[in-house]
């Protein structure tokens, strides 16, 4: 008796834990069609990791970023630059604990740090690093820093006024 309840207390604790997310492995190239969408969405590219202390620090307002303009045509994408082996044991568990919503996806960039400079020229490759990219127009906004929220959103209400 007390092993079948042992049995069905576990089955319940699994079906009442939220799924993980989904995290797609992108290869550089893949990233860059993203990043380059023929529309007018405004995309906010936040480059972290988690082993990053000032990345980690500012997600929560990224998320908040994603919400405040949910129905608008503004999208975050919250790119980790962790190890593709890690993604399992690491990223996705991260994930799943600080419940992050925004879109999340694993970078492979493959061999070099030449990718770097087809994100901006101005990046010297330290995270955190923010790129804002205005849709049909192209044009990028490139940050190397750590945000706090009022700052995001002033930044995403110029460029969303600048749209209009």
């Amino acid at each position: 008796m007390l092993r079948t309840g042992i049995l069905l207390f576990v089955m319940f604790a699994a079906t009442a834990l939220p799924a993980q997310p989904r995290i797609p492995v992108l290869s550089f190239d893949e990233l860059d069609k993203l990043m380059n969408q023929p529309n007018d969405t405004l995309y906010v590219f936040n480059f972290w990791a988690t082993w990053c202390a000032p990345c980690i620090k500012e997600l929560p307002h990224f998320d908040s970023l994603g919400r405040r303009y949910a129905g608008q045509k503004l999208k975050v994408v919250l790119v980790s630059l962790d190890f593709e082996d890690e993604l399992e044991t690491k990223l996705r568990p991260f994930a799943q604990k600080r419940k992050l919503r925004s879109t999340v996806v694993l970078l492979n960039p493959g061999r070099g740090g030449e990718w770097i400079d087809r994100v901006s020229p101005a990046w010297s490759g330290a995270i955190p690093a923010t790129v804002f990219v205005r849709g049909s127009s192209a044009t990028r906004d490139f940050y190397e820093k750590q945000f706090e929220f009022a700052e995001l959103n002033t930044i995403v209400q110029q460029i969303l006024g600048e749209q209009e």
